[in-house]
Parts: C-alpha cells; structure tokens; sequence
C-alpha cells in the first residue's frame, strides 16, 4: 500500500509537469500570449525540463521554447542568457528525431533575429550539430537543421562563412537531391542565404555542384521550390561574370523563360531576377539572352502582372539597353518602350517609377534614333510631369532628370519636344532649346 502511494506521488507529478508543458507549448503558439508567458518567468521554468527523463516532456520542452524565441526577440535573448544553448546542442546527437526537431527549432528561432543572436548560436557549437543532423535519415531533422543554418547564413558574409567551415555546403547539395519537396525548398534556400554575400562565399556553392542540380529542378511543378531556386541561381549569378556564365552553362536558357509565365508572382519575379542578373554583366551575355528570346519573354511578363513583381524585369531591360546601341534596339524592336511608359503612367510605388524611367533613358541615350523611338510614345511629358510632382520622392526625381537629359541631348525630332515647352522648368529647358538650335541651326555646331 506505501509502495503504491510512493508511486502516485511520483505519477501525479510527472502529469503535473506534462499537463504544465503541453500547455505552455499550446499557449506560446499565439502571440497575445506571449508578453504573459514573459513576465511569468516562463524561460527558467521551461529550462529544466529540457533535462526531464520523459522525452515527451523534453520535446514538448525544447517546443514551447522554440515558439517563445521566435515570436519575440527579448525572448530569445533571455534563451541565450538562461544557458539554454549549449544544453540543446549537446543532447542533439543523443535524443531522438522529434526532439532534434524541436531543438533545432529552437536554434532556428534565436538566430533569425539578429547577427548577435545568430553568432551566439555558433559560439555554443551549434553549426557542428546541425551540419551532423543534415547527415540524419529522418528528412524532417534534415530539414529542420537546414533551416537553422539558413537563418544563420542570412545575416552576414562571416555567419555565412562559418556555415561553410562546418561543412555544411556538400551536405546541402545533397539535400537538393532528396525526394522530399519541403527538404528540397529548406536545402535551396539555405544555399541561396549562403551564396549571397560574396564571390567567394558564391564560389564555394558552385564548386560543391550546386548549379547544376538547381538547373534541374526549374521545371518543378512544386511553385515554392521554384522560388527557392531560381533565388539560389540569382544569387550565384549576381556576383561576377564568370558565376554569370556557369549558370547559363548549365542551359537554363529557355527554360527559364516559361517561368515568366507562370500563375504564381513570386515563381515570375524570381524568374525575372534571375535574368536581370545575368544580362547585367557583359553585352555578350545581354546578346545571349536576346538570341534565346528572352528580352520579348520579359517584356510580355511586365504586361501581364503589376507592381513589384514587375520591377526585375524593367530592371532587365535596362541593363540589356544599356549595353550596346545594337541591343538597345533589340529592347525597341521587340516593343519593350510601351510597357515600359505604362509602368510610369500606373505604377504608384516611386521607385518602380523611378525604374521605368531610368530604363527609358538608357534606351534612349544611344543616338537620335534611340532617342525618337522613345519620344514618339509622348513619354517624355510623362516623364516631365513626374520630375515636377511635388509628391515624386527626391530618387525619382532624380531618375526622371537624368531621363530626360539623356533622351533629349540625343533627340531630333521636334514635334515631341514641343510640348515640354510650355512647362519645362530652366534646367531641363536649355536641353530642349539646344535640340532645337541643333536641328533649325545645325551649322552653328
């Protein structure tokens, strides 16, 4: 009978503590609850239960913490000051999948806030772990480390950088490989918060075989692995000239093209980025990109949705004229000055505006001809009236002058000029009567 009510004691608490636990993690999944949960002192009650010999405690544990942390960045703090960290780090190689799920949850949602954060996840040995989970034949650990490395990586070159050290690049790649969609998005997004910070860091993704992989997976049906992707090649293909071009080695022209038309805004924005960044570099990659028909594909793509998800593309466009005369007129030829005016026309967000008309005037800066193409659209009025909004931010009023000084110093034809000379302010109007004198009085210059 003693025996029986030893045993009791010992079994209403250990309920206690799962009944207090579970309730806890239910609580801090809304985020009303959170500054109650705070000021209770919750951390330091939940941080010996991360010790408790049921795991299902344990679990539920590292869980409430994980949600705690990532709603709110004063709690996370209060995580790393608790010492929580490396007691999360050192049972990651001994419990099981759910709690390593958990834990690295938690690692996870300390380092998103912040480089400090983020650093003081690696200074307790977390990144060895993690990058030992990536190896785990659970794909949900997998992926829960991988995340935790990308929230790491996304900060700075030297987070990034300590990722890398860790090994975890090779594993990465091989989680691309997997069959697991949401494994695949978490190891291509990660890939893509390494590869962003510099050449060398860039580097170290494409020497690990990345592209090639990437390359493939373009055509996914799966939408948000898309993204992911196409952001990760974006991100290796910004940096230089050559990174440029190994991408486009592993012929993802045409293929990225049908991105362009795709149902999802995101899938068409990350495949205009990742254009734009390639035509950037160098004329012979803008030609490449023509050839494949890739300036029409663009052009059709800024028609066809709105706001930010267009702003890649006129950026494209721009870059492509900016190059050469000859692929300025390919942007001309395949009608890319009409979406170009109706994004300064409807557009509301200045900096879209600011775009349009900065590719307007790279279009037009080339020679007269350039130059008459874009003025017969009545664009340079639009782009006039812009300039003098008083509500136009200073950037754009800035685009817009430099716009229209670079078109109009090229531009002879007369009968779009002669509408700005009723409203041009002085700066602007010594470049339209020195076209003027140009053209009527050409053998004065």
């Amino acid at each position: 009978m003693s025996q029986r009510r030893v045993l009791q004691v010992f079994e209403q608490y250990r309920s206690a503590r799962t009944h207090f636990v579970q309730a806890v993690a239910e609580l801090s999944a809304r985020p009303q609850n959170i500054g109650t949960l705070r000021d209770a002192g919750v951390i330091s009650l939940l941080r010996p239960l991360l010790l408790d010999v049921v795991p299902t405690i344990r679990q539920a544990a590292a869980l409430a913490l994980g949600r705690l942390a990532y709603f709110n960045d004063d709690l996370a703090e209060a995580v790393v000051k608790e010492g929580i960290l490396p007691q999360l780090v050192c049972s990651l190689s001994e419990q099981n999948r759910f709690y390593k799920k958990a834990a690295a949850f938690v690692l996870r949602a300390v380092g998103k806030h912040s480089p400090q954060l983020a650093q003081a996840v690696v200074e307790c040995g977390a990144l060895e772990a993690l990058v030992i989970c990536l190896e785990d034949f659970d794909p949900g650990v997998k992926e829960g480390a991988a995340w935790a490395l990308g929230y790491i990586a996304q900060h700075n070159s030297e987070l990034s950088q300590a990722v890398v050290d860790a090994g975890a690049v090779p594993l990465l790649v091989l989680c691309i490989q997997e069959p697991e969609i949401a494994l695949k998005r978490i190891a291509a997004s990660t890939l893509s918060d390494i590869s962003k910070h510099s050449p060398e860091l860039a580097q170290t993704v494409v020497d690990a075989g990345a592209i090639a992989f990437l390359a493939q997976m373009i055509l996914n049906p799966d939408a948000k692995l898309k993204c992911q992707v196409l952001s990760a090649l974006s991100q290796i293909a910004k940096h230089s000239v050559d990174l440029a071009e190994l991408v486009v080695e592993a012929e993802i022209f045409p293929v990225v093209l049908t991105c362009l038309k795709d149902s999802d805004e995101y899938v068409k924005k990350n495949g205009a980025t990742l254009i734009r960044e390639i035509a950037k570099h160098s004329p012979e990659l803008s030609q490449f990109i023509v050839n494949a028909g890739g300036v029409a594909a663009v052009i059709d793509c800024i028609g066809s949705c709105k706001g930010t998800v267009r702003l890649p593309g006129i950026m494209m466009l721009g870059y492509v004229a900016a190059h050469s005369e000859n692929l300025s007129m390919a942007v001309i030829v395949s009608k890319g000055i009409p979406p170009l005016c109706t994004c300064l026309l409807e557009e509301h967000e200045d900096h879209i505006k600011a775009a349009a008309a900065w590719a307007l005037g790279q279009i037009g800066r080339h020679t007269p001809e350039h130059a008459r193409a874009v003025a017969v659209t009545n664009v340079l009025t639009t782009l006039l009236s812009v300039y003098m909004d008083t509500r136009s931010s200073e950037d754009l009023q800035l685009k817009t002058k430099r716009a229209l000084k670079s078109i109009l110093q090229k531009c002879t034809y007369l009968p779009a000029l002669e509408p700005l000379l009723h409203d041009a302010p002085p700066n602007i109007m010594k470049h339209i009567v020195g076209q003027f004198s140009k053209v009527l009085f050409p053998w004065i210059f």
